[in-house]
């Protein structure tokens, strides 16, 4: 008789059910290994003007074409990518943990705490987030920091509405009720029994945030509103090479490839998250 498989394993074994999935993470992992070590596998620096290759298709010693300054594009994507994946991840990061305190509030402590925290919610959501974001990058002069603080802070709703559902139905369970007659503190209760509990949804709801967030950097970036050059992000990139779109495409193709296969690959990833921590799934 086989052992009975443990949590992790489980997880996995429906994780890897899901092929897109699985090949989104490897893609995913070789993008942000390839970007992470773009100091030491770059071949050019990611500022380095040369006016005698100005504009250059690919070739072998430029494997994706040179930009107007003569920038090789290659290298530029690696740290354009550092960037804007790093945006992604940690704005996913602070509207996760936001929505995730917000919801959880809402859904324990109920009453008049839940009433105030849902339409503090609601209120946020009916605020057009773009021509806000815009405003924001502006007078934040896009560094990067503000970036991850702008997009994280206009992005926790979703999640503190799906924490909010979660917490309500967890907080009646007969574990949480035997923990309380212990005498354990509301603090303890939500940090070690509730939130793990609704771990799943928060999983899932991070990984689609990094591609939201990505896109709205590189959406910010197109506009001018990004982190600004000569840091390189896709988006930047993109608005670099609006107007050879037709007569130089590959400055444009391969932010554009990029970005499209990072979101992609990011929310094929929560969907596979979402079927293999999905309790209805048989293991």
């Amino acid at each position: 008789m086989s052992e009975p498989l443990s949590m992790r394993a489980l997880l996995w074994r429906r994780f890897s059910r899901h092929k897109a999935g699985v090949a989104s993470l490897v893609l995913f992992l070789l993008v942000g290994v390839a970007c992470g070590l773009a100091p030491l596998i770059a071949p050019y620096p990611f500022d380095g003007i040369d006016l005698d290759s100005v504009k250059q298709a690919p070739s072998f010693a430029h494997w994706m074409g040179t930009d107007d300054l003569g920038r090789d594009v290659f290298t530029r994507m690696l740290f354009g990518g550092r960037v804007s994946i790093l945006i992604g991840i940690l704005a996913a990061v602070v509207g996760t943990f936001l929505g995730t305190a917000i919801g959880a509030a809402a859904g324990y402590y109920g009453g008049a705490i839940d009433n105030v925290l849902m339409r503090i919610t609601d209120v946020a959501y009916a605020i057009p987030t773009l021509p806000l974001l815009i405003i924001l990058s502006a007078y934040s002069r896009a560094a990067l920091v503000s970036m991850v603080l702008i997009i994280g802070l206009l992005s926790w709703m979703t999640t503190a509405r799906v924490v909010r559902s979660q917490v309500l139905s967890i907080k009646e369970m007969d574990y949480v009720e035997a923990a309380r007659s212990m005498g354990a503190t509301n603090l303890r209760i939500l940090a070690k029994h509730i939130v793990p509990n609704a771990l799943g949804p928060i999983l899932v709801g991070a990984t689609l945030g990094v591609g939201n967030a990505i896109m709205i950097e590189s959406s910010l970036s197109f506009l001018g509103l990004g982190v600004q050059p000569p840091t390189p992000t896709w988006g930047n990139m993109l608005m670099d090479s609006q107007t050879t779109m037709a007569t130089k495409p590959w400055l444009t193709f391969f932010p554009g490839l990029a970005i499209l296969a990072i979101v992609l690959a990011v929310n094929f990833m929560g969907d596979a998250l979402r079927d293999a921590l999905d309790p209805g799934v048989r293991g």
